[in-house]
């Protein structure tokens, strides 16, 4: 996927949008793009939204949301609320509860039903709060943490650069085998084979997050740290390579990562 080519912004796309709406300060741009394959998502084990029509509507500042055609909703599991939000860029939103087995969900659908001129692409269009859905489908295939952006790409680099690992002055890991992760829209990410980590690490704790582009995140106790560090340890294809690796959260006050 790129800019320039097929259904990126700037290539000969089917996707509407809309630069540098007036009153935004600074620009505020809005772009809807076509998913191009069947999305499903899943509520309390119910599925409340199936979709041949999903579009992908990029928003300055905000993460990707899907948009589909009200109907492609259970429409009988949505009831109207009194709700109502205003978006200087795409207008008034209506809002429904989604009720599925006796349990409501306030306001966890919206759509503006008469949006601006400028974003009059939206119309009978609706979307679901994410976080609400506990399972995303793509085909027939669930994504791992959510619906991934298109243009959000996920690069592992070999490096022999030397990569050293601190925590309180310690070293904690000092490697020249390390991966090197480029990530949109974050800095890049050291991750050091398992075999280089000096300091002792502890079991595994509870903690786990999930990433759609890497996979679930297993943290590890470093050094008396809990959750010093992480590692993919059955990665998605895209970050195999990181596989065996652990990477430290530098986020932390005496955990300093450094990259020669």
């Amino acid at each position: 996927m790129t800019l320039t080519l097929g259904n990126g912004p700037l290539g000969r796309t089917d996707g509407r949008f809309k630069f540098d709406l007036e009153g935004a300060s600074p620009a505020h741009r809005l772009f809807l793009q076509p998913y191009g394959l069947r999305v499903r998502a899943s509520v309390r084990g119910t599925i409340v939204l199936d979709t041949l029509d999903a579009q992908l509507l990029h928003e300055t500042g905000l993460p990707p949301r899907v948009y589909a055609p009200t109907g492609d909703f259970r429409v009988e599991a949505l009831t109207r609320t009194a709700t109502s939000t205003h978006c200087p860029f795409k207008g008034d939103a209506s809002y429904w509860s989604l009720d599925v087995h006796g349990h409501t969900i306030d306001d966890a659908v919206w759509a503006y039903e008469e949006p601006l001129v400028a974003s009059s692409w939206l119309r009978g269009l609706a979307a679901i709060d994410p976080r609400h859905v506990e399972a995303w489908f793509v085909e027939d295939e669930r994504a791992t943490g959510g619906l991934r952006d298109p243009y959000h790409r996920v690069e592992v680099y070999g490096t022999s650069r030397p990569v050293e690992v601190l925590i309180d002055g310690e070293v904690a890991a000092r490697s020249t085998h390390a991966k090197l992760v480029a990530e949109t829209g974050l800095p890049v990410r050291a991750y050091v084979p398992a075999i280089d980590v000096q300091l002792p690490a502890g079991p595994g704790t509870a903690a786990r997050t999930v990433c759609p582009y890497k996979g679930e995140a297993s943290y590890w106790t470093v050094g008396g740290r809990d959750n010093a560090a992480w590692s993919y340890e059955l990665p998605l294809a895209e970050a195999a390579a990181i596989r065996g690796h652990w990477a430290f959260d530098d986020s932390q006050e005496g955990v300093e990562v450094r990259i020669g």
